[in-house]
This record gives structure tokens, sequence and C-alpha cells, in this order.
């Protein structure tokens, strides 16, 4: 809420506690001119209006409330609070449960329903009522009205109460609790688990701070810990379907597939959202290349739920799947209702995009791939430039200089190899290629590179005014030394025991004097293609997570730009370093190039490096069916059926559609 409007509520809400409505009612209707969609306007309003006797004008006010923020959840209490007016008992039940579906943090809900239960005879219901009215009477008033803030999604206004709370209070676990879940909706991961586990030392018992933990420990990468909290759950209540379903996430994060589908499996009797677990067995069973039993896991996912987005994308980034004309016009029907949400609808747009490009109806296909590119560029808080800020900190901290005075740092194992670029530019065929060779394992794009940047960065750090890469300089030998065997012990649960193992994360190009600094002896692999092709192909991508800059024309191609000159500072200061692949070259000379890329990694020619297609093994990026194929030139020109729509692009990426060769 901005400042202006928060500063004209707050006597509005006093007027409403004095029980001044008349007043009240005034002062909201003199906002409504400007502020007719705010929340919080037309809740005092509704409130107003039925403390006045007004209710049938609060009810009309809450049915528009509701129509624009759905999510906000004392709209349902004062909805309750009419039909208790009204002597609607069984409406006002309903109104009041989801309230506290939305919000469980609503003590006068929580007490209506005790209440209401206990006037029509349900014993049970109005015990539960009450022991949740108990659980918050309990806790702190500032610890109650935070939470029911963060569920309200008011997440500034409760991190400011929680913080207060604590700073005076120190230690609460509902406090720290409810400071980490703050922090999980703001992706301050590394803020969250230290919380959590603050809270554990405090309560080793307390199973949802556990449970909260361990899915912080999985979007952090951290699968074998995240693996020994679900262990610790199940041990406590091994029939719990959440700590189950958790369990298998950690078997899909440290790659064992296998494992993984029999547990979704084994949860979808009396499941009740299936859809979700068909679909995880189906990525599993796609990134171990059993084609046809994914499909029919993706097709049972689409039926369970009406309009999953989702399940239609993941068919089409199969990439080898073709929509029939029955299944084409599923998704239009899905994509173009009222009720669609925003995640569904751009997942539908994709496929759209992409089944319409299978069909030669490029026109239309070019429609879909901008309208999902637009909703999801809309939802995404992407700013380019702090990527063109860190590059530049990049060139000045990253010198010769730097290089030459550490030139005796780092883990002096040769294990790792980098493959980086961006997306879509044939990286998955050379983890394919490599991984084909006896000595090397391929693992996945890993996460370790950026949580380490992440940890360099600081917990207190300002976009505009980055702790890394300028912390490098102040960093010794034995610093980067013990990055680089933390690196090496983090990533060891991914390998088998093979000599070298890959990392595929594509956004390392930007770490590359890290990585030199803390593993000098690691190969490190630019994979490149020709920029309207890479950049149109990262526009017709809906990524999984990441990868926020190739939702627009403009982004794709700063961000390829800003790639291109980033490479090139780390070709002037480490000569030889990195081993560029161009992809195009690649599928015009496929052995020549590979015979350059073991010899590169210090490897003996193999012929299975060549017969990459044949090889088994688990491929998690899109490419994954693709590169169970030879290869075919057909793709080199693909973007070309776009070239009619693609002047911008074109534009954007001035001089890099000639520099990119350099």
């Amino acid at each position: 809420m901005a400042a202006a409007l928060k500063a004209e509520i707050g006597p509005i809400r006093e007027l409403v506690k004095e029980h001044r409505f008349s007043e009240a009612l005034r002062a909201v209707d003199a906002l409504s001119s400007a502020h007719a969609e705010n929340c919080e306007v037309l809740y005092l309003r509704a409130v107003s209006q039925r403390m006045l006797g007004h209710t049938a004008a609060a009810l009309g006010t809450l049915a528009r409330l509701e129509e624009l923020h759905p999510r906000f959840s004392r709209l349902y209490q004062e909805l309750g609070y009419c039909h208790v007016a009204l002597k609607q008992a069984p409406q006002a039940i309903e109104a009041f449960l989801r309230g506290v579906n939305v919000n469980p943090a609503l003590p006068a809900s929580w007490q209506m329903l005790e209440g209401l239960y206990g006037m029509t005879g349900d014993a049970a219901a109005a015990a539960n009522a009450a022991a949740h009215v108990v659980t918050l009477k309990k806790l702190p008033a500032a610890v109650v009205t935070a939470t029911a803030l963060f569920y309200d999604g008011e997440l500034a206004e409760s991190e400011r109460i929680v913080r207060d709370f604590l700073l005076k209070q120190g230690h609460h676990v509902e406090a720290m609790r409810l400071l980490a879940r703050i922090g999980m909706e703001h992706d301050v991961l590394d803020d969250a688990q230290l919380l959590l586990e603050a809270v554990l030392e405090l309560e080793p018992t307390y199973h949802a701070a556990r449970f909260e933990c361990a899915q912080v420990l999985c979007r952090r990468h951290l699968y074998p810990q995240a693996r020994e909290q679900a262990e610790k759950l199940l041990a406590v209540d091994p029939a719990n379907r959440d700590y189950r379903t958790l369990y298998a996430m950690t078997c899909v994060g440290l790659g064992q597939h296998e494992r993984a589908i029999e547990l979704y499996r084994a949860l979808l009797p009396g499941a009740l959202q299936p859809a979700e677990l068909h679909l995880s067995i189906a990525h599993s069973l796609k990134t171990l290349g059993q084609r046809a039993p994914a499909v029919a896991e993706y097709h049972a996912a689409a039926a369970a739920r009406e309009g999953f987005g989702d399940a239609w994308w993941s068919l089409a980034n199969l990439k080898t799947y073709r929509f029939a004309d029955a299944e084409l016009g599923q998704m239009r029907a899905a994509e173009a209702a009222a009720t669609t949400g925003t995640i569904d609808r751009y997942h539908l747009c994709f496929a759209l995009g992409k089944a319409l490009e299978d069909r030669g109806e490029y026109a239309a296909s070019f429609e879909y791939y901008a309208r999902g590119n637009a909703l999801k560029r809309a939802a995404s808080r992407y700013r380019p430039e702090v990527i063109e800020l860190n590059t530049r900190l990049q060139i000045e901290v990253c010198t010769r200089e730097l290089f030459t005075r550490h030139g005796a740092s780092g883990a002096p194992a040769a294990d790792p190899i980098f493959i980086v670029g961006l997306p879509r530019s044939g990286s998955t065929l050379i983890e394919q290629i490599l991984a084909s060779h006896s000595a090397v394992e391929g693992t996945h794009e890993l996460a370790d590179i950026p949580r380490m940047v992440v940890e360099l960065q600081g917990r207190d750090w300002q976009a505009d005014n980055p702790r890394y890469p300028a912390g490098l300089t102040q960093l010794s030998d034995a610093e980067f030394r013990r990055l680089g065997e933390k690196y090496l012990h983090d990533t060891r649960s991914y390998r088998s025991g093979k000599a070298h193992f890959i990392d595929k994360m594509p956004n390392n190009f930007r770490h590359v004097g890290l990585i030199h600094l803390m593993l000098p002896r690691a190969r490190i692999i630019d994979a490149r293609r020709e920029p309207m092709a890479c950049c149109f192909g990262n526009l017709k991508q809906l990524f999984a997570h990441g990868q926020e800059f190739a939702y627009s024309v403009e982004d794709i191609a700063r961000y390829y730009r800003t790639y291109l000159e980033l490479m090139r500072h780390w070709d002037t200061v480490l000569p030889g370093r990195v081993l560029r692949v161009q992809y195009e070259e690649v599928v015009a000379d496929l052995e020549g190039n590979v015979r350059r890329l073991l010899a590169y990694c210090g490897l003996e020619f193999e012929p299975a490096c060549v017969e990459f297609y044949r090889t088994e093994r688990s491929v998690r990026t899109a490419s994954s069916e693709q590169v169970r194929q030879p290869i075919y030139r057909e793709a080199l020109d693909q973007w070309r059926h776009y070239e009619p729509w693609l002047g911008s692009l074109r534009e954007a990426l001035g001089d890099a559609l000639t520099r990119y060769r350099d």
C-alpha cells in the first residue's frame, strides 16, 4: 500500500474502532473515487455498512472485494458476520471457514465457528475451533497480527512487526518461524534456513518447522541434508503424505528417479490432488528416457485437473510429441476460459505455441509464444540492470593482476567439467557427448556455484551495491582452496566414482573468475550458438525455474550481449582457459569437435562419444529427448520460420549478430 493511501486509511480504521461508523463510511466513500479497487478501502466500507445495518449493501461491497481480492481473508470473516446478522448459520459457517482456510490466524473467525458449531450441534467441529482459539490466545498479539498479515500477502508490514517483536522479546519460536516463512516468500533462503535451524535447536520436536526447513533445503538444492530432515519426520509419522512427498522430492534431487517413481506411485491411492503426482512421475520417467510411460502420465495429469497448464506444456516440452486436433481444441478452450489462472494460462500459451509450430502455423504460434512471454514477464521481478552491473564489476575486479597474484590458489583436483553459456545453445548436447565417455559422470545443472556466490554476498546486501565480486580481492589462497574443496565435497552425492563429472549450470559463465581461483584445474567449456537462433530458442522456452531474462525480446538481447562482453573479458585475462564450442560447428563436423572436446578435457577418444544418442542416462533439461537422437541440421534454422516477427530482436542484438564469432 502506498504511503499516502496508508496515511489516509489509518484515521478511518480509528473511526471504526471508536464505533463512529457513519463518519467512517463518509471518509471511505471520499477515498473511493481514487482507490475504488483497494482491498482495505472496500473492507472498511463493508464493515461500516454492516454496523450501520445496511447488510445488503455490505454484501454487495464484499462481492466486489472477493472478485478483486479473493485471497483477502478478512473479507470472508466480514461475510460471516453479515450472515450472522441475517441469522443464516450455514452460510456464516461456510464464510468463516473460507476465511480460516486462507488465513488460520483469525481468532475472531475461530471464536464465531466455535459458537456456531455449538448451536448446530457439531461438537467435534466446535472443539476443533476452540482448540484453534486456545492456540492463538497463547501467542503474543504482535505475532498473531503479523501472521494474519503474512497470510493476506502483506509481507512488508508482517516482517516489520515480527522483527520489532523479536528485537524486544528475543527468541520466540513462532516469531522466528514466521520470519523464516517471510524469507522463503522473498527467496532469502539462507536466512530462512538459519532461522528454522535455530527454531529446531530450541524445539527439536516442532515438526512443522522441521518440514519447512527440509523444504528450504530442497529449494537450496541441499538434498542430502533435506533427506536427513525428511527421514526424521517419517520416523515420527511414516504415514504422513506430506512427509512422504517431501522424501520423494529429495530422491529426485539426488537423481534417484526410479525410487522417486515408486514413492510417488504409492501416494496415488487416496490422493486429493493426483494431477501433481502424475506430473512428478512423468518428469522422472522423462528424465530416465522412458518416453511412452512419461506421455501416459502427462495425459493422466491433464485428465486429473481441467486446464492443468503444466501437464500440457510438459507434453509440448518433450519436443517430439505431436498434439491431436482434439487436444489442440482442449488447450485453446482452457487458455481462453475466464476461470483459468495466470500460471496455467502461460503454460498453455507456450504449449499452444509449440503445437502450432509443429503444424507449420507460424503466425498463430508466434501469437501464443508472445502472449505466454508477456504473462510470464509481468509476473517476474527480473531487473536486467542488476546483471549488467555484475558484468561491469566482474570486469573491474577480475583482472589479470588478481589471477597472477593468486596463481597458487585453489583446490588441485581436476574432476569438474563446467559447461557454461546461455540455455538453448547446445550445452545438453555437449554434456551428453562427454557423459558418454567412460571416465565422465553426467550430473545436471548444479546450484553449488550460485549458492556459493550468495554466501559471498552475505545476508545484508543491496542489488545496486553488491559485495560480490568485489570481495574476491580480500580472499587468500587458502580461502580459495577451502571454497574449491567445499564444492568438491558438496557435489560428491551426485557422483558414482568416475574420474570427472559435469556441472552444466549455464549461468556459471558469470563466475568463471571464481571457478578459476578455487578450482584452477577444472575444465570450462563455453557452449555458444548463433544469437538469433539462441535468443528465439529462449523466447519459446518456458523454464521450470530461473532464467527470468528469457521472457522478453529486450531482456534476452541485453542478456546475450552481456554474455558476449563477459566471455570476451575472460578470454583476455585468462587466455586459453575456456574452450569455446560453436553449436553450428558441432552439427557440421561432429567427430572433429568431439575429438577437440576430449583433447581439451585430457581424455582419450572413445567412439561412444560420437554415438552419444545411444547412451542411457538421466537428462533433466528441455533437450532431454533431442539428445537421444542423432544430430539433424534442420534445427539450425528453425527460427527463420518466425523471421517476419523478429525484427525487434535483430535490432536489439545489434553487432552481437557478428561479434558472437569473435
